[in-house]
């Protein structure tokens, strides 16, 4: 007897999520919410690398810790997820998923842990997705989406998507500092690739790349999962070691770990949902100055609230859920699941979580409904079991992953006219200064002073949301801080 749906289950399951209604089955919503999962599965991944491993300003590792903890933040990446996605498909019925963002996590490490704690850093996303709530309450979201002209929202995408390919270079050592004065940076090890984790980069740079292009389903998790079995079988071979030894750098060696075949117990372990509550959600003010807090956690909020705002209708659209008014049904119900994901993010100390595009996946099989999103989350769920073998990926295996990331995201940018200075200026500003700067803030807010510099010079304020002025004067404090101090011998 095959192991299938009882009558009644299938019927009760067909009733609550009107699975018949919207011309789908119970067979294509398991399928769907499966693809889906594979497809944005290398978070459980790539999330902990992102966040993991970088020190906070106190010193300290993700988890108040001297070292990483990979499988750690796994276990709260992979929780997190499961529970939001399941409640997007039970409260809204779509099918939607969600986990910690790309992009919002690298803002998280490099824009906000730097100047405080992990636990304030986490405070403040936990107060983004509190602020999301509230103007999804109170429709005040309308107001927000079109303070923001199109031109910078997309160039912010692009930017981050730059942003985080350079840090996608820098982890695997594809691009490095250099000892002398200039240039400042260099490829490889002193102009070149001369050791075995950068052919592995390589290697897993063009195999992530093809599949991609391919247009192979989960092709970047496949793409980790590759990049990790040869690095395996090249450090069996070439014994390069870890990239630092007793202390001393060695240039040669493997970036975060040392690829080796895991052991049974190192496959599966009872997962420690330790990370859950360790944020501090005022802590953050105490720390840096209010001004910048404010615009730490606007900028979480535009990129997030944006982000969301392309996905579900890019993903509802492409799953015919769209209404003849352009809305879709539930749409207050998808955005407070959402915004409650951004909040639960920080509270779980794994970043904002958001409605993820790879979504798409599991609706291009016909997905149409939310029981595809529990199936999503229960096998992210699942997957906590097995967070241990995030330990066994080196930066060189996971690196390719966030270059083919970086590119899908710098795709949009073909939405933008650079034959309108106008526009073009500021968005160029808005891109370059990211990577260029190593800040997303810093990207964001050249953008803005720029844009409505321009309009203002020209004579045209009208297009100037007002909001847009409250927001570009505070950019201005912000980066005035410095000699604003220095002026007043500030310490």
């Amino acid at each position: 007897m095959s192991v299938t749906q009882t009558p009644q289950s299938a019927s009760f399951l067909d009733k609550y999520f009107k699975i018949s209604d919207r011309g789908s089955t119970v067979g294509t919503e398991v399928r769907g919410g499966l693809a889906t999962f594979f497809t944005m599965a290398y978070i459980v991944v790539l999330n902990p690398i992102i966040i993991g491993t970088v020190k906070d300003a106190d010193g300290q590792f993700l988890g108040d810790g001297s070292a990483p903890n990979l499988p750690l933040v796994a276990v709260a990446t992979a929780f997190v997820a499961g529970l939001l996605t399941i409640l997007m498909g039970l409260v809204a019925n779509v099918p939607f998923a969600l986990a910690a963002g790309l992009g919002l996590n690298a803002f998280v490490t490099y824009g906000i842990a730097t100047q405080m704690s992990w636990e304030d850093a986490m405070g403040l996303v936990v107060l983004e997705g509190l602020i999301i709530l509230l103007l999804v309450l109170t429709g005040f979201r309308t107001a927000v989406f079109h303070a923001i002209p199109n031109s910078l929202k997309t160039a912010i995408s692009v930017g981050i998507g730059l942003f985080i390919a350079l840090i996608g270079f820098v982890d695997a050592g594809f691009v490095r500092k250099t000892a002398a004065p200039a240039p400042p940076i260099e490829l490889g090890i002193g102009g070149a690739l001369t050791s075995w984790p950068i052919l592995v980069f390589v290697v897993g740079l063009l195999t992530t790349a093809l599949l991609v292009a391919r247009k192979m389903r989960g092709a970047i998790l496949i793409g980790i999962v590759a990049t990790t079995i040869f690095a395996i079988i090249v450090e069996l071979f070439a014994d390069a070691g870890p990239s630092l030894v007793n202390g001393q750098p060695n240039p040669q060696g493997w970036g975060l770990n040392v690829p080796a075949l895991p052991s049974i117990g190192d496959i599966v372990d009872v997962p420690s949902l330790g990370l859950l509550g360790q944020f501090s959600l005022f802590g953050a003010f105490s720390k840096i100055s209010v001004v910048l807090a404010i615009l730490l956690v606007f900028t979480l909020l535009i990129t997030d609230f944006f982000d969301t705002m392309g996905t579900i209708v890019g993903v509802g659209k492409q799953a015919d859920l769209i209404q003849q008014d352009g809305t879709l049904p539930k749409t207050r119900e998808i955005l407070l699941v959402d915004s409650v994901a951004a909040a639960a993010g920080g509270a779980g100390s794994v970043s904002s979580n958001t409605t993820y595009i790879e979504s798409a996946a599991g609706v291009g099989e016909g997905a149409r409904t939310g029981l595809a999103s529990v199936v999503t989350g229960i096998l992210f769920l699942l997957t906590m079991f097995l967070a241990p073998l995030v330990a066994v990926v080196p930066y060189e295996a996971a690196a390719p992953a966030l270059v083919v990331v970086g590119f899908l995201m710098m795709t949009s940018i073909r939405e933008i006219d650079f034959t309108d200075y106008e526009i073009a200026i500021p968005a160029f500003l808005t891109i370059v200064l990211m990577p260029f700067t190593y800040s997303i803030a810093n990207g964001i807010g050249a953008g803005f002073i720029a844009y409505v510099l321009i309009k203002a010079v020209k004579g045209k304020t009208r297009e100037i949301h007002p909001l847009l002025w409250v927001v570009t004067a505070l950019f201005v404090i912000y980066f005035a801080l410095g000699p604003l101090k220095i002026l007043f011998n500030i310490g």
